[in-house]
């Protein structure tokens, strides 16, 4: 890496290098010599390591901002080395002319943003204590880490930066078993709503549309923040899956394998799709009801738009039907046509699971808190 390069070389200039005194001695013994070492001292933490930092140990992502927003470590804060027009100019370099000019301008670059590497990470973290990563823990954290644990730190490198944290990631998701109890129940359910009840009354529970921030169906998109990619939506579902007790139920609500534009991650799809699942027996009337009221405060354009997106799975006629009543103010007739069609596909859902039990409860009246309650008595009855 250019600047760490470049750092080394700088550092070589200003102190004088001495041996060690002796082979059990891991610091020079002079202090002024100390600095110009300190990388090969940094403490190297693994990613297992990485989800047991001290809470006032700020994580610091020294990759481009283009890399940080493809996916990031839930938490961790951006420092770039360089910008995404920097890496693109010394990349273009390398490529196109020749790598001495490529290393030679990663010089100018970064010489000339050693102060603000500093200021920036003091403003992040005040307390002088971090943790470092770039892609794969090579130079890029290397040689911020030297410079910031130069300028007083205390610096933890991750081995093997994001690579091996997304390592980490996906591998878990396959190896490590959860007691899984699926919610299930037709769209208008009450679903999202039951399992926040669930979560109020001490039961872990894993929210896949919340972390999605969509709903799961056409309308999905109505009144939620933009989606996450789906490399950040998987390590947002880690970080939820690292604070649940395993030994315990965790809820999950039936999903597709996709939510709008993210996709479940293997490994855990298949988990919960092999798990014993309840299913709410919820009138079409009482599903009607709550979606209604659901829904409207949304302006009728964005709903009419979204019914028009899936014109070619409903069908023409159905949503001409829809899009009529929508018109003529007829509200619940609008929604009994798209209800039927979800009726459809959820039954289908359904069905592709293997679930290991399935437990049906009928329900009279969507009352989230009373649901949740029977809920949590039916599941210990059946020992789930």
């Amino acid at each position: 890496m250019v600047f760490y390069a470049w750092f080394w070389i700088s550092l070589r200039n200003i102190f004088t290098i001495q041996p060690a005194k002796s082979a059990q001695n891991t610091y020079f013994r002079s202090p002024e010599n100390q600095p110009f070492y300190q990388f090969f001292l940094l403490k190297r933490i693994t990613a297992t390591q990485l989800f047991q930092l001290e809470p006032d140990r700020v994580l610091l992502d020294v990759r481009t901002p283009a890399e940080y927003a493809q996916g990031h470590v839930p938490g961790a804060l951006n420092l770039p080395l360089f910008s995404d027009e920097e890496r693109a100019e010394v990349g273009t370099l390398y490529k196109q002319v020749s790598p001495e000019r490529a290393f030679l301008r990663g010089l100018d670059i970064a010489g000339a943003k050693m102060s603000w590497y500093v200021r920036e990470a003091m403003r992040l973290a005040p307390g002088k204590k971090i943790a470092i990563h770039c892609w794969r823990g090579g130079q890029r954290s290397g040689s911020l880490a030297t410079l910031l644990s130069f300028a007083g730190f205390d610096v933890e490198v991750l081995q093997g930066g994001y690579k091996a944290y997304r390592h980490h990631v996906l591998e878990h998701f396959s190896l490590r078993k959860s007691k899984f109890v699926v919610l299930g129940g037709k769209t208008g359910s009450g679903k999202t709503e039951i399992l926040k009840q669930l979560a109020a009354l001490g039961e872990q529970v894993i929210d896949l549309e919340k972390l999605a921030n969509h709903k799961g169906s056409a309308f999905g998109a109505l009144g939620e923040e933009p989606q996450p990619r789906v490399e950040q939506f998987e390590n947002n579902l880690f970080a939820e899956l690292e604070k649940m007790d395993h030994q315990r139920r965790i809820w999950v609500e039936n999903e597709s394998r996709s939510i709008g534009r993210v996709a479940i991650p293997a490994g855990f799809f298949e988990q919960f799709k092999a798990a014993p699942i309840v299913l709410l027996e919820v009138s079409f009337d009482e599903r009607i009801r709550h979606l209604v009221e659901g829904y409207a405060t949304f302006p009728k354009e964005e709903l009419i738009e979204s019914l028009v997106k899936i014109t070619k799975r409903m069908g023409g006629n159905n949503v001409k039907e829809a899009l009529e009543a929508f018109e003529d103010g007829k509200v619940e007739a609008a929604t009994a046509v798209a209800l039927n069609y979800y009726d459809k596909t959820y039954s289908h859902s359904t069905g592709q699971g293997n679930f290991s039990e399935t437990i049906p409860l009928e329900v009279q009246k969507l009352d989230a808190l009373d649901i949740a309650s029977q809920l949590i008595i039916l599941a210990n009855e059946h020992g789930i």
